[in-house]
């Protein structure tokens, strides 16, 4: 507490910014890519004046939120032609990472448009992926961190809390799956996800400067059985108010 009123004293003037980054240097609040936990920090800094402790610069800008205000994913014009046929007849199946690409608009709008859940911008660590065959886009990804805390999880895997808190982020969970409703090929779904398997370390290694050992999602066994999971090697781990909770290590 002292250190930041003494920075707030000595910078009257700055930016909210300018004084979270500074704490982030000073406390060595990086992420594992090297890159500032400024948005940890300002959370930091506002709960603390929330609670009376210290005040604050005032604001010098309010910064666009894109999870408050989400954009409306663009106009899209691709081929809806119908995709029947056999894997072997549209290999080479390719999976691009899209995020901060020209192509992440194209994952958004396909996302918005036919996954069940629609698009929602994730939070925190993230990948997104779109597979192309023959030259089409055929199916969507989205990989995200971990949820914090899954008793089952934590239990099949072995670790205490503190494990749990160290380790957490060799992690990533499945948050979307697509395959694109003018596309009936059979095994295409665990092929991808074979594909992602393989090319999901080396992604968020370069990306986020740390590996990854587990994949994770969860089965609405309301609408879904799974059947791609279990044929691409994933394992059941839990059955709990017909979610299904299942994993599978990184090969």
């Amino acid at each position: 507490m002292a250190f930041i009123q003494r920075l707030i004293a000595a910078h009257p003037q700055a930016s909210r910014c300018f004084l979270s980054r500074q704490i982030c240097r000073a406390w060595n609040w990086q992420q594992a890519n090297g890159a500032l936990k400024d948005i940890v920090c300002r959370g930091l800094l506002l709960r603390l004046e929330a609670e009376g402790l210290i005040q604050l610069p005032a604001r010098k800008r309010v910064p666009p939120n894109p999870l408050a205000q989400p954009s409306v994913p663009p106009p899209l014009s691709i081929d809806q032609t119908p995709l029947e046929c056999g894997l072997k007849d549209i290999q080479p199946v390719e999976l691009r990472q899209v995020r901060r690409t020209p192509a992440e608009p194209l994952y958004r709008g396909l996302m918005a448009r036919y996954h069940y859940l629609g698009y929602s911008q994730p939070v925190g660590e993230h990948l997104k992926y779109v597979a192309f065959a023959q030259g089409r886009p055929v199916a969507c990804l989205a990989w995200c961190s971990a949820p914090w805390h899954i008793g089952c999880r934590d239990r099949f895997i072995g670790w205490s809390p503190q494990q749990r808190k160290k380790n957490l982020c060799l992690i990533v969970n499945n948050t979307r799956f697509l395959i694109l409703p003018w596309v009936r090929v059979p095994y295409l779904a665990s092929h991808l996800l074979g594909l992602s398997a393989r090319r999901l370390p080396q992604d968020w290694q370069n990306f986020y400067g740390h590996p990854l050992y587990w994949l994770e999602t969860f089965v609405d066994s309301e609408k879904f059985e799974g059947t791609c999971y279990q044929a691409a090697n994933w394992r059941l781990c839990a059955i709990a108010h017909k979610i299904h909770y299942v994993t599978s290590a990184v090969m």
